[in-house]
């Protein structure tokens, strides 16, 4: 080692040393950020990526089997589809004492029929063929309907068959096999739970066979007896997995609610699909259906994921104060432990039907990533908002969030997220048309906890900053919007907190 080689490694621990030194003199004197306050998070970066829901295909009444309406989507720039085929659809009306084996019964094309294994298989394999489209499975429910009138009379009525229920993200055979509808097949679980009638029925067939042995009114009393318990033990066996039947009349919530739980407990979501139909009340060949608006069922129902605020009929449940403010309420009341959420519904069967086209109705979910599992988390959480046009002229919802009036201090939240404030909470909207809807005249509704606090008019582009000068010390309250003028937006609620 040369002389020179100790001054080297001199002059660089040196350099090193004042480099150090000067590192550290910049962090103590130079700002820095301070970590967010309690309640804050960092903003997150959402993309917005729309989503048809509510979509037939040959598995039920749809015209397009699964891959033609995937290539439809793709065609018109669309990424997340969700199939929403009939698990069931049968009428069937039996007579008693035998109703399960002496009946009519009517039944057409649906997911459980055609086999729940191979509608998931032809999905499995439509995943795998088009990597870029999320294709969620799910049905569309009708868990109960009840009889009234006569068939002899011809006054005999379907009441409520088409109150319908979408589920999203089941992904199993069972799941679909076992759903506690009226006319779904047999299941393990249920023959467990009638048991002790078909021990009970068997034990009455031995004691009629033991009778058939003997001489006079016995063995006339065991033939009816073996008839009774015989056909008693068929009955039970083809009974249905629900506790309910058709024909005990109106059982109010209790079927619908024991079908959302049911779905829940299987991993999939929820909505109450068209609450106020309007189709509901026609002849049906020979006999009548009849199922009148129910919006109110939202109110008798918990724990579903939320409902259909835009769909191909008028809509007033999301008008300030009705029933989605209601429910919206009861949740900021801790009177439910979730609220429900608004999607866009579109009933597609095929292209031009009723006047609408694939695309004309949109959820657009805000996405922190595109993956499927991502897709039912916002769902979940309430990370999107619904709305209509006529595809491709369809209005955008390019802003809307909430946040502190005093600039940096609360990162602004979106539909679905809560903050908490000490005062004066500030909104901003940005709604906008692309080229087509550039200068159309819009209307917008900002409403907070039900009731309509502002209306802004204006072309889009519209860009709306509001601060509300609001202090309510612990109450939670929220906030959401609409646009009308050009198409439909409906947003989700943005809830609030206040600091007492």
């Amino acid at each position: 080692m040369g002389l020179g080689d100790p001054l080297k490694q001199t002059m660089t621990i040196s350099r090193n040393f004042l480099s150090s030194l000067i590192l550290f003199a910049a962090t103590c004197l130079l700002p820095v950020s301070p970590p967010p306050a309690c309640g804050q998070t960092t903003p997150v970066p959402y993309e917005q990526v729309p989503a048809l829901m509510d979509l037939r295909t040959t598995f039920s009444d749809g015209d397009y089997d699964p891959e033609a309406l995937v290539q439809m989507a793709l065609r018109k720039g669309f990424s997340i589809v969700f199939l929403n085929d009939h698990d069931r659809m049968v009428m069937e009306y039996g007579f008693p004492p035998f109703r399960n084996i002496v009946r009519k019964k009517v039944e057409l094309n649906s997911i459980n029929k055609s086999g729940a294994d191979r509608y998931l298989r032809v999905i499995t394999g439509l995943r795998k063929m088009y990597p870029n489209v999320i294709l969620i499975p799910g049905t569309e429910s009708a868990p109960f309907y009840y009889w009234t009138g006569s068939p002899f009379a011809g006054t005999l009525t379907a009441n409520d068959h088409e109150r319908r229920i979408l589920t999203m993200g089941l992904e199993k055979p069972e799941d679909y096999e076992t759903l506690p509808i009226l006319h779904n097949g047999l299941s393990g679980s249920h023959i467990r739970a009638v048991m002790p009638a078909l021990l009970a029925f068997i034990f009455c067939f031995l004691i009629a066979v033991y009778f058939l042995f003997k001489n006079g009114w016995w063995r006339i009393s065991g033939i009816f007896l073996a008839i009774f318990s015989a056909g008693f033990f068929i009955n039970t066996v083809f009974a249905r997995p629900s506790p309910f039947d058709a024909y005990h009349g109106k059982q109010g919530a209790a079927p619908y609610q024991l079908f959302i739980d049911a779905v829940g407990q299987k991993g999939g979501l929820t909505f109450w699909n068209y609450p106020e139909t309007r189709s509901g009340v026609r002849k049906l060949g020979p006999i009548g259906v009849k199922t009148l608006p129910y919006p109110h069922m939202l109110l008798e129902t918990r724990n579903y994921t939320g409902f259909a605020a835009i769909y191909g009929d008028t809509v007033t449940i999301t008008e300030p104060g009705n029933v989605w403010d209601v429910v919206l309420g009861e949740y900021c009341s801790g009177f439910r432990k979730r609220p429900p959420w608004g999607i866009a519904t579109a009933d597609f069967h095929k292209e031009g039907g009723s006047g609408q086209n694939l695309g004309d109705f949109q959820t657009v979910l805000w996405l922190t990533e595109k993956s499927p599992r991502s897709v039912l988390e916002a769902l979940k959480a309430g990370k999107m908002y619904a709305c209509q046009g006529k595809f491709p002229k369809i209005p955008r919802l390019d802003e809307f969030s909430v946040s502190a009036a005093e600039p940096d201090t609360v990162p602004p939240m979106i539909s679905g997220d809560e903050l908490i404030l000490e005062r004066n909470p500030r909104i901003r909207i940005a709604v906008s048309g692309g080229v087509a809807g550039a200068g159309k005249e819009v209307r917008v509704r900002l409403i907070r906890s039900g009731s309509l606090i502002r209306i802004f008019k204006g072309s889009l582009p519209l860009n709306i900053d509001y601060t509300d000068i609001l202090e309510t010390p612990g109450e939670k309250i929220y906030y959401r919007m609409d646009m009308t003028g050009y198409g439909t937006i409906v947003s989700n609620p943005i809830f609030v907190k206040f600091t007492r």
